[in-house]
């Protein structure tokens, strides 16, 4: 077998056009839940937490005396640790969604399998056979 025709078998499939697929719709769901967190959860956390931005939460390594983390980066290295707090909450929501996904999948995957189906009759050449074992039994019994 080539290598093309090795490549095109891998390339079409099932799983890697599923994959494919996921990724793409996973990069634009990814963006959905930024601006979630960014343009809607976060403001609401800066409000009760006094109106802060955290993505303005920074310690200036270089020791700049800039307020706005854009322009501290400019003047060196800065630990912002309120970019991480905002980046882990996204995460934490993206997680959450994620996990509410799989288990309602799971639950319909459960409400569509099919019910067991009832055992089949036991066939005659072993019903016939149980008789003799269960005669020479009770045969044995009486000497």
């Amino acid at each position: 077998m080539s290598l093309v025709s090795e490549f095109k078998e891998f390339a079409v499939k099932g799983s890697v056009i599923d994959l494919a697929v996921g990724v793409i719709i996973g990069g634009a769901f990814g963006k959905i839940v930024d601006s979630l967190v960014g343009d809607v959860i976060m403001p609401v956390v800066s409000k009760v937490f006094g109106g802060l931005d955290f993505s303005n939460y920074f310690i200036p390594l270089a020791g700049q005396a800039d307020t706005v983390l854009a322009e501290a980066k400019k003047h060196g290295a800065v630990l912002a640790y309120g970019n991480f707090i905002t980046i882990a909450l996204n995460f934490l929501i993206l997680a959450f969604i994620i996990f509410m996904m799989v288990k309602q999948v799971n639950r319909l995957k459960r409400d569509e399998a099919p019910a067991a189906a009832p055992p089949a009759a036991t066939p005659e050449d072993v019903l016939l056979l149980r008789e003799i074992r269960d005669a020479l039994s009770r045969g044995s019994r009486a000497s």
